[in-house]
C-alpha cells in the first residue's frame, strides 16, 4: 500500500500535465513537445507499455521519439507480472514527487485513464494482492461454496455494496469481502474516505482524438500494418518463449491475436486484421472513458496530425493554468 501522509503537505496541489487520449493519437508526440518547452520529464500511464520485449505492440516510443527527453514506466515490468491501480501508483507517484522536488514538469502520458486518474489522486488502494492468504481462501471458497454464499456473506457485512455489485461480478464481490477482512473496514467506507481526499496534484489535462472517425480508423489501420513492418509477428514470438501462457502480456491487442498465426491456425493477413479489429474496439472505450472527465481540454485533429498547432493551443491551456517551468 501506498505510503504517502509524510510528504502530502508538500506535494499536495503542485502542478502536473496529463496528455490523454484514444491509441494512435500523438499524445507520445506531443509530450515530448511540451516536456522540450516546459522543461519537463515524462511518466507513461500505458498499462502495456510497462512490459519488457513489448515496445512494437505497445507503441512504445523509441529512443529517437523520445528526443532526449527522459521517460519512466516504460518496460518495467516482466509480461509475467500482474500490474494494477495500485501498483500503478505505488511506483508512479515517487517519480513524479521526484520530477517536482527537482523543480521540473512532470507530464504524464497516456491511455489508460484509471491510471492516470489514480495517479493524479494519490489514490491510497486498500491492502489485497493476487496469492495473498486472504485471497486464496475466498477464491478457494468460491469455487466450494459459490457466489451466491458470498454475496450473502457480504450482504451482512456491506448492504450497500453488495446492492450494487451483480451476482455475475464475482471479482468485485472477492475484492469486497477482502478488504472487511484485511482491514476492518468495509470497501464502501474506504471508497467514501478516498473519494473524500483532496486530489494530491493539481493536473491540467490536454487531450487528444480525431473529429471523423472514420479518418481515425483509417490512421489506426494503418499503425498495425506499420507495427507489423517493424516486425510485431517476431516480437510476439520471442514474448512466447519467456512467457508462461497465463502471462498478462500475452492478453494485449496485438499479442492475442497472432499467437494463433504462430501456431498455424490462421492465417497473417486474418491476425493483422483481427488486430486493427480489437485496436478500433480498444480506442472506443478508451474514449467513452476519457469523455467522463471535464477537465479534459481537447485538442481534435482534422485529416492530419498538427502538432505546431497543437503546442501551439496546449502552451496557452498551460500558461493560463499557471503551468511555468
Amino acid at each position: 500500500m501506498l505510503d504517502m501522509p509524510g510528504r502530502m503537505d508538500k506535494i499536495e496541489n503542485q502542478k502536473i500535465v496529463c496528455v490523454a487520449g484514444p491509441t494512435g493519437c500523438g499524445k507520445t508526440r506531443l509530450g515530448v513537445l511540451l516536456a522540450k518547452k516546459f522543461h519537463g520529464e515524462i511518466v507513461s500511464a500505458d498499462s502495456m507499455q510497462i512490459y519488457r520485449g513489448m515496445r512494437i505492440g505497445s507503441a512504445a516510443p523509441t529512443e529517437d521519439e523520445m528526443d532526449g527527453i527522459r521517460h519512466y514506466m516504460i518496460g518495467v515490468a516482466d509480461p509475467w507480472e500482474s500490474w494494477s491501480a495500485a501498483r500503478y501508483v505505488e511506483t508512479a507517484v515517487p517519480l513524479i514527487d521526484d520530477i517536482l522536488n527537482r523543480k521540473k514538469l512532470p507530464i504524464l502520458v497516456g491511455g489508460t485513464g484509471l491510471w492516470m486518474e489514480a495517479a493524479v489522486k494519490g489514490e491510497i488502494f486498500a491492502p489485497g494482492y493476487k496469492d495473498s492468504p486472504v485471497r486464496r481462501e475466498l477464491e478457494d471458497r468460491l469455487k466450494s461454496e459459490g457466489i451466491e454464499k458470498l454475496l450473502r456473506e457480504l450482504s451482512e457485512i456491506d448492504p450497500e455494496a453488495a446492492a450494487r455489485l451483480h451476482i455475475s461480478d464475482q471479482k468485485r464481490i472477492v475484492r469486497a469481502l477482502e478488504v472487511w477482512r484485511e482491514t476492518g473496514m468495509t470497501i464502501t467506507e474506504h471508497d467514501k474516505i478516498s473519494k473524500s481526499r483532496p486530489n494530491r496534484y493539481s493536473a491540467v489535462w490536454i487531450g487528444l482524438r480525431y473529429r471523423d472517425r472514420e479518418i481515425q480508423r483509417e490512421r489506426l489501420n494503418h499503425r498495425v500494418d506499420e507495427m507489423a513492418k517493424r516486425g510485431l509477428l517476431e516480437e510476439v514470438r520471442a514474448l512466447i518463449k519467456i512467457s508462461p501462457p497465463d502471462a498478462t502480456a500475452l492478453q494485449a491487442i496485438g499479442y492475442k491475436e497472432l499467437i494463433p498465426v504462430l501456431s498455424g491456425e490462421k492465417t497473417l493477413s486474418d491476425g493483422l486484421e483481427e488486430v486493427k479489429l480489437r485496436t478500433r474496439q480498444y480506442a472506443k472505450r478508451q474514449l467513452t472513458w476519457f469523455r467522463r472527465n471535464r477537465d479534459i481540454n481537447w485538442i481534435e485533429w482534422e485529416d492530419s496530425q498538427n502538432f505546431p498547432e497543437a503546442l501551439r493551443i496546449s502552451t496557452e491551456i498551460l500558461m493560463e493554468a499557471g503551468v511555468c517551468y
